[in-house]
Parts: structure tokens; sequence; C-alpha cells
């Protein structure tokens, strides 16, 4: 099993992830736990979990390779993952390592790995570990020296963090839609203690997720826009399985659209900061950039994943950084996206705007996003994105900006295109945007087309 899922690489931009015991097996959780040992060596790890329940079958083999490794390992129990990445700072521990599969379906489980600066493992440390597993060079330490695990319950100190750096003044009415995910208990209590009228629904811990989808998207809020309507509370907030995306929904009901509460709230910190850039992905909408510049702003561009912005964000200082699936870092605390750090940060920007959510978001522009998928054999795929560029360029001649961070993507003056090969299916994929749906259908129709010629020619 660990052979065939290391062919087609074992860490993706999320740390390991896959259907439990098929891809990912406690025997597999165990060795990783050793890999981690042998690459950093660390003296104290932090473990922790989201509500699924594969969790702790999975949390009890990554334990054991960690102790058989010489680590003496603190279980943290069920907590959000921004918990697990702020504590592994503030603990000082050397490594943290959080069991969730995030968003995906409840089968699915996965282990993503935080350094002791809060950052999660790029490709770098990853490809090592996964190096170690793949050639099982794992170094066991001394019977003597076999490390100790314990359980401590520290989300408390999260907690007065927020209580400590929040302040809220006005008495919000939120509805909170935890998904019956890991923030079940911290998000409804953090809210309480900071003054606001807090009602939450699917509150109890539950790793089949009965309510909803984990992932908090516009069909699966849709009873939580009814319950804001109906009760006329200020918002809806709803997080996904482990806390480190949030979506919401404004004072009218309305689900509000992750490219647009991104774009606001960057323009909102670039207007009142020294600090001018923020950093998004590839698939973020153009309305980031107009935002963000309107305010003599930056944005910076990297692969998708939280990993890449994050790691961006340390490099060009940037003030803000995030993806249009509602993961927000905040620099100031740490480098994990943060689910309800992020929530409290809007509350407090909408204050100071003396805005609803709806106005807020009222002056980002709206553009039209098609996408598009095109047959393509695995072993072609990288090939026909690498080859695409120059036709682009030369077809789309007034580009603006050109870039290959991930795929290939041409600015142009009225919208975008975007060319990735998938990773996981023989695609490639185009996402286009335009200022007008005319646009976006004709920069799809020209990206289609020379895909296709070219997927014609590699598979002839």
């Amino acid at each position: 099993m660990v052979n065939r899922s290391l062919k087609t690489k074992l860490f993706g931009s999320s740390g390991v992830r896959g259907v439990v015991n098929a891809d990912l097996t406690p025997i597999l959780a165990t060795k990783i736990g050793l890999a981690v040992a042998t690459f950093s060596k660390p003296k104290k790890a932090i473990v922790a979990r989201d509500t699924r329940v594969s969790g702790l079958m999975l949390e009890n083999a990554l334990v054991a390779g960690l102790v058989a490794g010489g680590a003496d390992v603190y279980c943290l129990g069920i907590v959000p993952t921004p918990v697990l990445a702020y504590l592994t700072r503030t603990l000082k521990a050397d490594s943290g390592l959080m069991i969730t599969a995030s968003h995906n379906p409840p089968q699915y489980n996965g282990i993503k790995i935080f350094g002791k600066d809060s950052l999660a493992y790029g490709d770098e440390s990853q490809d090592k570990v996964e190096k170690i597993i793949e050639s099982e060079s794992f170094v066991l330490a001394n019977w003597r020296n076999v490390g100790e695990a314990t359980y401590i319950d520290e989300s408390d100190s999260y907690v007065e963090m927020i209580r400590k750096t929040m302040k809220l003044s006005k008495k919000w009415h939120i509805i909170i839609d935890p998904g019956c995910g890991a923030t079940y208990n911290l998000a409804p209590k953090i809210f309480k203690i900071l003054g606001c009228k807090a009602v939450a629904m699917n509150a109890q811990p539950d790793g089949l997720f009965p309510a909803r989808s984990p992932e908090p998207d516009e069909e699966s809020l849709k009873p939580l826009a009814e319950i804001v309507q109906e009760l006329e509370a200020d918002v809806g907030i709803a997080y996904d399985g482990d806390g480190d995306r949030v979506a919401f929904v404004d004072e009218k009901g309305d689900f509000m659209d992750f490219d647009s509460v991104l774009a606001a709230y960057a323009a909102y910190l670039v207007e009142s900061s020294v600090e001018k850039t923020v950093v998004t992905n590839v698939e973020a909408s153009m309305c980031v950039e107009k935002m963000v510049e309107s305010h003599k702003g930056k944005v910076v561009r990297t692969r998708v994943g939280d990993v890449y912005v994050a790691e961006a964000m340390k490099k060009h200082k940037a003030v803000f950084g995030g993806e249009p699936c509602g993961a927000w870092i905040h620099p100031k605390f740490h480098y994990c996206p943060d689910g309800i750090l992020s929530s409290l940060m809007l509350l407090k920007a909408l204050e100071e705007k003396d805005e609803s959510l709806s106005e807020f978001t009222a002056k980002v522009p709206k553009y039209q996003t098609l996408r598009e998928n095109v047959t393509c054999k695995n072993q072609a795929k990288h090939k026909v994105v690498e080859k695409i560029g120059k036709q682009l360029k030369t077809v789309f001649s007034k580009y603006v900006e050109y870039s290959t961070v991930d795929g290939v993507r041409l600015a142009l003056q009225n919208g975008w295109i975007l060319v990735r090969a998938s990773g996981t299916e023989p695609l490639v994929r185009l996402t286009v945007e335009g200022e007008s749906l005319k646009t976006a259908k004709e920069i799809m129709a020209k990206g289609v087309s020379l895909v296709k010629e070219l997927v014609g020619e590699m598979e002839k």
C-alpha cells in the first residue's frame, strides 16, 4: 500500500491525505511518525485531530512512531488545525502533527505536519520525510530513550490569546455552524466570551458529518442561510471539518462569494497598514488586484495550496494572505489559515467601517468565471502545459503578465486564463475569468482550441 501511494507522491500541498484503510492506514501513520522523528529529531512534538471517526486510530499509530523515534508527544485531543499550529509555536514544540482531511468527505483522513514556527512543511521538508519512508531508513531510539506520550488540554491558551487581542464593541447576533467538525466547542465559546449573541447549529462532534458536508460551500450552507434570515441575525459563520476555512452568509441570508470577501478584507487591511503586500493563489479572481491596487497595494500570486501562500507571505513580509476557499492567514498571529480568527477579524473590520457584510463587499467588482477540462493522458498532460505558454502568448499577444508558478497563467487587459495539469486525473484544466460573460467565453474558446490541438499532437 505504501509503495503504491509513493509512486503517485505521498505528500500533497496539504500533507498526506487519502481514504482510510485504503490509502491511509495505521501502518503508514506509524511510518510517518517515525520518519518525522528521524528527519527533524524532535524532543517535543504535539499531535491533534479533528472529529473524524478514524482520528483516534490514526493518532495512536502516529504517536507510536514518534515515541519510537525518541520524541516526547503531547496529545491535544480534538482541536482545530490552527489551534495545533499556534500551540506548536507557543508551547515551543519542535513539530506539530494534525490528523485531518479538512473539507474532504468522512471516509478520508490525513496528516499535516508543522514546524516550530507554525508554518506547515513545504515541498522540501515533505520530500525528505517521504524519502525516509520510501527507503525505510528510520532511526529507532534506544529502549532507554523511547519517548513518552501525555494527554494535555491547552486550548485555553488559544482562547486567552483571542480574548487579549480581540475586542468587539458591538453585540453581534451571529449564527455559527461548525458542521460537527473540530470548531464545535471553541467557536461558540470564543464568540460568547467576546460578548456576541451566538446561536450554534451542528455543534455536536460527529466524524460522520451527518448535518452537512465538511466543505462549507453555498449548497451545504443553505440551512444556515435560512436560519440567518429567520432569526434576523447580523451574519452567519461556518467552518470546514478542521476549522482552517471559514465561509460567510450576510445579513440578508445570501452566501458570500469567497473571492469577494477575500478581496474586500484584503483591501481594508492594505488601506490601514504600512505593509501593502497581499498574497493569494493563481486561481483567485482578479477582483483581488482591483481592490488591493486601488489602495496602492500589491498582490503576489502563488501555487494553489495554503503552504505556498504562507511561504510567500513570509518571504514578502505580507500583511495578509488567503485562498478563495475561505483559508485566510494572519501573520501577526501565526502562519496557518485560521477560520475562527478570520471570522473575528472580519467582524472587527465591519465595526471599524460601520458597515454590514453586504455593504462591505458591495464595492468589489463582479467578474465571470468559467472552468473546462480537456481529457489528456497522464503521461502527456504536463508536456501539454509546458508547451501551451508559447501558443497562448501568440494568440493573446497583448497580455499584461505571464506566470508559470502553477501551470501557465496569462493576465489580460479584460481577464485571465489559467491552464494546469490535474494532479489526480488524466485532464488538463482551464480556468478563465472575464469582465463579462462574452469576454470569458471568447478567452475560453481560444484556450480550449489550443489545448485540444496540442493534446492531439501529443497523442498521435
